[in-house]
């Protein structure tokens, strides 16, 4: 029946060139939905998809928001649209930044920028932790690493800006030198940053997968351990399993709560190897990479987003299976080329079993080869960018 009523629904999906459009752009699109994939390049994998309907194709400067909100304006004001979703942080800024004007030609599917802005600020977040006594890395509200007390705080200590992405900036000090040093020059190349407690890399870490609905009520809920990660010190999981933890979810739930939220976001978590706490390290407030493993669990996101987008009944989706695997073998690939437990891994990095590939499909091979290619170019920028030069 809800297939019915959102037959032919327009939707665009903002951007083409995320790996997360992808089972997206494949469940709108069963569901009888006409999807459009806004792109960046021919070589985006949401423009070479199957399942997308239509594809658009505009020239953004990521450095020029101001550009870049134009080309977007330009596009959903046409009125071709019913439903816009972002996939990557920086739609998703655009689109809360203008969505009461966007509001005017369609249903803009992220939070208002009030309350969107504190979950993309992680100083926001972590005093709203430490304020609600959720577990999270101690956190300093300084202005310069200057007024840290040494006496109050042990190294190593982190440093990274309190807005961005990718580990982009991410630096650990091991003394009051390199704090200052790194302090200074993260603030000058990404602006505004923190300082906090360095969580050692040793605990499990995780991924959590949520959405609330325009009421206030999570509808969706998945829980991954990332069990492979790249770069090995502060990268990106490459290997995801399912799991349950029920402290876990009520402290994500409790914050989501604490900010407002409503929508999907996904909540990075580490297990302090020192106390065994799991502590929220930081929210990622739009569509993630590692959506696929909510629909590979049956957790149907498209359906959830167009019940609660029409106030219609949303269904309860929280129930999903424990050992499910997510890969992103573009990356894990790197992974097993750098790690020393390459053939000692759990679950084996040469077995598929209970698990699926975020971009690699046999049902439509262009997306993984265009992918790929695209991948190799990304991967030496991000080296270049990563930490301070």
């Amino acid at each position: 029946m809800n297939d019915l009523l959102h037959k032919r629904r327009r939707v665009l999906i903002l951007d083409g060139g995320s790996r997360q459009c992808l089972p997206n752009i494949k469940a709108f699109h069963k569901k009888g939905c006409i999807v459009t994939a806004f792109c960046e390049s021919k070589m985006d994998v949401g423009y070479v998809y199957k399942y997308t309907d239509r594809k658009v194709l505009h020239h953004i400067e990521h450095s020029n928001e101001a550009q870049a909100w134009e080309e977007v304006r330009k596009e959903i004001s046409t009125g071709l649209y019913d439903l816009v979703i972002p996939m990557q942080d920086f739609y998703a800024t655009i689109l809360s930044k203008h969505k009461e004007e966007l509001s005017k030609y369609a249903n803009i599917y992220v939070n208002d920028w009030a309350v969107y802005r504190k979950a993309i600020d992680k100083l926001d977040t972590m005093m709203l932790c430490m304020d609600n006594n959720i577990p999270c890395p101690r956190t300093a509200v300084v202005k310069s690493a200057s007024e840290i007390d040494d006496s109050q705080w042990q190294y190593p200590l982190v440093i990274k800006p309190r807005t961005g992405f990718g580990a982009k900036g991410f630096n650990v000090a091991q003394n009051r030198e390199e704090l200052i040093e790194h302090f200074a020059l993260t603030e000058q190349k990404f602006g505004p940053s923190l300082i906090q407690e360095y969580i050692p890399q040793t605990g499990a870490q995780y991924q959590v997968e949520l959405l609330i609905d325009k009421h206030g009520d999570c509808k969706a809920f998945v829980l991954m351990d990332k069990v492979r990660w790249y770069p090995i010190v502060g990268g990106s999981s490459t290997m995801n399993v399912t799991l349950h933890d029920d402290a876990i979810k009520e402290n994500c739930l409790r914050l989501m709560k604490a900010i407002g939220w409503r929508g999907y976001a996904s909540l990075d978590v580490i297990r302090d190897p020192r106390t065994g706490e799991a502590k929220i390290m930081e929210i990622n407030p739009r569509m993630n990479g590692t959506a696929k493993i909510c629909y590979f669990c049956g957790v149907d996101l498209a359906e959830i987003i167009l019940q609660d987008a029409y106030d219609q009944k949303v269904t309860d989706m929280q129930e999903y299976p424990d050992g499910m695997g997510l890969r992103y073998f573009h990356m894990d690939l790197l992974w097993f080329l750098k790690s020393k437990n390459r053939f000692s891994c759990k679950p084996s990095w040469f077995s598929m079993k209970n698990t699926v590939d975020e971009i690699f499909a046999w049902e439509d091979l262009r997306p993984g080869i265009v992918f790929a290619i695209s991948a190799v170019g990304k991967l030496i920028n991000d080296k270049k960018n990563r930490g301070i030069e």
